[in-house]
């Protein structure tokens, strides 16, 4: 399984994403793959994508797709 480091944590966890941050944050490779904007890592208190790997020091998101996260156990995801 590939991770891929995306920076600025594409989480929709008290933030505004999109053009309207202060930080470097990077695109989410589901939503481009989809052309689309829909896909979150991680919506506070409801899921977790499917593709979430975890989170590296600081707002770093580790994302393994397009393959399965065989290490995932959440029951609650994002399709």
């Amino acid at each position: 399984m590939k991770t891929i480091i995306l920076d600025g944590a594409n989480m929709d966890i008290d933030l505004i994403s999109g053009d309207k941050t202060s930080w470097k944050q990077a695109k989410c490779p589901w939503n481009e793959a989809e052309e689309v904007g829909t896909h979150k890592c991680a919506v506070k208190n409801i899921s977790i994508c499917k593709y979430f790997c975890g989170i590296k020091y600081l707002d770093n998101v580790l994302c393994c797709y397009p393959d399965e996260n065989i290490m995932q156990d959440s029951k609650q995801q994002i399709d």
